[in-house]
């Protein structure tokens, strides 16, 4: 895939911040990100329908496609950051002008939610962006070292990354051990899932997938799971990432299967590297991921590394 790299950010460029799916929890952690931007030397603008509200919305789906398109559209933004995930990027990808988007290559940053606008702006604009930290989530507070230094790193150095540094005193564990190179895609396992099939998920074929998750049950994830082996996914890729689920377990006592034992019906007889505990999703110490670029994967030794830069 000939990918589109968004330019590296440099101080004094704009971050516009906007909410594509719910709103923040508090407005003023929205302040308090802009005061951190700020003080690192760049300017911020607030898309229009941030704060407004509609039921478990950030706004309507025009104000939020709106404020979406308007922060691409911009010349003076670099990065366009979303406040947080929450729900609703879905309800976008029918509508979005992914022609704009593509004229107007930004870099692009969320997760959870925002996985659905990451892999739709892969598959139809061909844009390299980034599942990493969120303004009213993790900027607006002291935001953990490990997850600072790794993001600004990512966005504003187009230096080769090499290999993707683990937190003190963790490492990866493999469940299927091997090795593989391929383009990076994935993210929340809900939203993957809930795209795969559709004309918004890139091809699987000769991937990294990476999946992270939260609050779901060990059912659910076996739902989940179950739907991307059935759409073929798991096959065609060529090796399996997994992150954090956090909070991914039944109440005590429940008749359940570990997340061990679902991760070994669909992962475990792969004939490709699967590890687990890589450093990304709802956790405070998270590794920013590019979307669409090359990694290599070797499940022996515990090591990811890059194989390109992610900005220009």
């Amino acid at each position: 895939m000939e990918l589109i790299k968004p330019k590296k950010i440099r101080k004094g460029d704009v971050v516009s911040l906007i909410a594509p799916a719910s709103n923040p929890k508090d407005m003023s952690r929205i302040e308090k990100s802009v005061r951190y931007f700020e003080g690192l030397g760049y300017r911020v603008k607030i898309g229009a329908g941030v704060g407004k509200g509609y039921g478990y919305l950030a706004a309507t789906d025009d104000e939020r496609l709106a404020d979406l398109h308007a922060a691409f559209e911009d010349a003076e933004t670099s990065m366009v950051m979303c406040v947080r995930g929450g729900y609703g990027t879905p309800r976008l990808l029918e509508r979005i002008d992914y022609r704009l988007i593509k004229r107007n290559p930004k870099i692009f940053v969320g997760y959870s939610d925002i996985t659905a606008l990451s892999l739709a702006f892969l598959r139809k604009a061909k844009l390299v962006t980034f599942a990493g930290p969120m303004a009213a989530v993790d900027f607006w507070k002291d935001v953990d070292p490990y997850a600072e230094e790794n993001f600004w790193r990512t966005v504003s150095s187009a230096k080769k990354p090499g290999a993707v540094p683990m937190p003190a005193g963790t490492k990866l564990a493999p469940l299927v051990k091997g090795k593989a190179e391929g383009a990076l895609m994935g993210g929340n396992l809900a939203l993957v899932a809930a795209l795969a099939g559709s004309p918004y998920m890139p091809d699987p074929r000769g991937a990294i997938l990476w999946l992270e998750e939260v609050g779901e049950p060990q059912y659910r994830v076996d739902r989940m799971l179950n739907q991307m082996a059935i759409s073929g996914m798991l096959k065609k890729a060529a090796g399996v990432l997994l992150g954090e689920f956090t909070g991914c377990d039944d109440e005590p006592g429940a008749e359940t299967l570990t997340l061990e034992q679902v991760f070994d019906r669909y992962l475990g007889s792969l004939d490709k590297p699967v590890v687990r505990g890589f450093p990304h999703g709802h956790v405070d110490k998270t590794h920013t991921i590019p979307f669409g670029v090359r990694a290599s994967l070797d499940a022996n030794n515990g090591v990811v590394r890059y194989l390109e830069p992610a900005v220009e």
